[in-house]
């Protein structure tokens, strides 16, 4: 409790500035719900892709916004097709205040479009005190910042029951083929290895990420990402056909690649974390822990763990990260209440919030880690801010493309991927998709 109470002081500078001299007491203490309910009367229109575990733990982020401010907050699911929902709801007059955007190209999509507003001075300063450079870099579009990264995900963790992995007798994996071969393992002792989240095709292009970057190297990923190098590469090919591998291996995947299109995020969580678990592996980013905590009472460092996604062949091991930056529209009806939520999420305050609840990491850099719940979240979130700090991470491939592309359900890389699932025998094939679907949506 001292330890956090240090840092809300220590970063007290970035309270004031975001909120005025009401965010610190003269006694030198941070009061709970402290503020001057200079908001009150005011409901903030918030949109998100956030349902279920994460709508409910963001509302107490906005709640802790209500108590020191006096806005009440209404949140609005978008479900995945972010930029469509909110460009209707711009188009119908009913704008939200603030969207949370899970895509850069989206960010960017939606500041070509001149819907946004830059962030305000205040916020821009507390951006860069508490955040990285490569944080305001994703936010920014033509030299003006427009998006705050309120929440990170480290994309590059495979989590696993700890039991599963002992009673079959296995190690966790130091290389991509070790994973595969204990894998298997796995399967001979009764569980399959993998839960995949084919239904959810966002899912299968992290997979994809975390292959291609360790495969094919940083260089070649930053060029995929901006497509200046196609989709046709063989570097791509290569890629799919490691993941084919995996993908058609009825050994590895629970229920089969029938059994994976069928199941979402969450469902891939409870076949390994679940009352009755039928998988002892499921890969995806550090948000695993909080649905493994929340729904099926698991204690994250005994009952749920991770290891590093590991390196392919003799590339490196990947760092994947993502994020969900928070912008403000120029329609919303109260989009000076909406910028006052932006300043009150860059400050460690607002983020410490989530953070003790579990599910989450934040790149503010000076959020205190003790904030966070358990041991296995501090570490995740020290890996990723360190390597935020030293720019050493690659931001999630399909969320710097155009939304046509890598953020629309049922079109684009989602799409291609999920078909790829269902049949993984002709990867060269879907390279050629994958090139004409990102040509069309990159205008190229």
């Amino acid at each position: 409790m001292m330890r956090r109470r240090t840092t809300l002081l220590a970063s007290c500078t970035a309270i004031a500035l975001a909120f005025g001299s009401t965010a610190c007491g003269g006694d030198d203490d941070v009061s709970a719900g402290g503020g001057d309910k200079a908001l009150s009367g005011q409901t903030v229109t918030v949109a998100g892709v956030w349902s279920g575990t994460e709508q409910k733990n963001f509302q107490k982020v906005l709640d802790a916004f209500t108590e020191k401010t006096g806005a009440k907050t209404r949140f609005v699911p978008t479900g995945d097709n972010v930029s469509t929902v909110v460009g209707s709801k711009i188009e119908g007059g009913d704008a939200p205040d603030v969207v949370m955007v899970p895509q850069v190209g989206v960010l960017q999509q939606f500041a070509k479009n001149g819907w946004l507003k830059p962030l305000s001075a205040k916020a821009q300063t507390a951006v860069d005190e508490n955040f990285a450079p490569v944080w305001k870099n994703y936010g920014s579009v033509d030299g003006k910042l427009y998006g705050l990264y309120f929440k990170a995900a480290h994309k590059s963790t495979v989590w696993y029951s700890p039991d599963a992995l002992a009673q079959a007798g296995v190690e966790t994996p130091k290389t991509y083929d070790e994973m595969l071969k204990a894998g298997r393992t796995v399967s001979d002792s009764g569980l399959s290895a993998f839960a995949v989240a084919g239904q959810d095709g966002w899912t299968l292009t992290d997979w994809f990420e975390n292959v291609y970057l360790s495969q094919a190297g940083a260089e070649k990923y930053d060029a995929l990402a901006a497509h200046k190098l196609k989709w046709t590469d063989q570097s791509v090919v290569d890629a799919l056909t490691t993941l084919g591998k995996l993908f058609k291996d009825k050994q590895l995947i629970a229920g089969g690649q029938k059994g994976a299109l069928n199941t979402d995020f969450p469902g891939s969580v409870e076949k390994v974390f679940g009352p009755e678990p039928e998988a002892g592996m499921v890969y995806e980013g550090d948000f695993v822990a909080g649905v493994a905590k929340d729904q099926f009472g698991k204690k994250i460092g005994e009952d749920a763990n991770f290891f590093p996604f590991p390196p392919v062949g003799s590339g490196d091991a990947p760092v994947v990260s993502g994020g969900d930056a928070a912008v403000v529209l120029k329609d919303g009806k109260n989009s000076e209440a909406g910028m006052a939520l932006l300043e009150y999420l860059t400050t460690p305050e607002a983020s410490a919030v989530w953070a003790g609840i579990g599910g989450y990491i934040s790149p503010n850099k000076n959020l205190d880690l003790a904030s966070y719940g358990d041991d296995v979240t501090r570490a995740t979130a020290k890996s990723l801010v360190d390597a935020g700090n030293a720019d050493a991470v690659r931001f999630d491939m399909s969320d710097q493309a155009p939304a046509a592309f890598g953020g629309t359900k049922g079109t684009g890389e989602w799409k291609i991927l999920q078909d790829f699932l269902r049949d993984p025998s002709n990867p060269k094939a879907t390279a050629a998709e994958l090139e004409k679907a990102a040509a069309k949506a990159y205008g190229s």
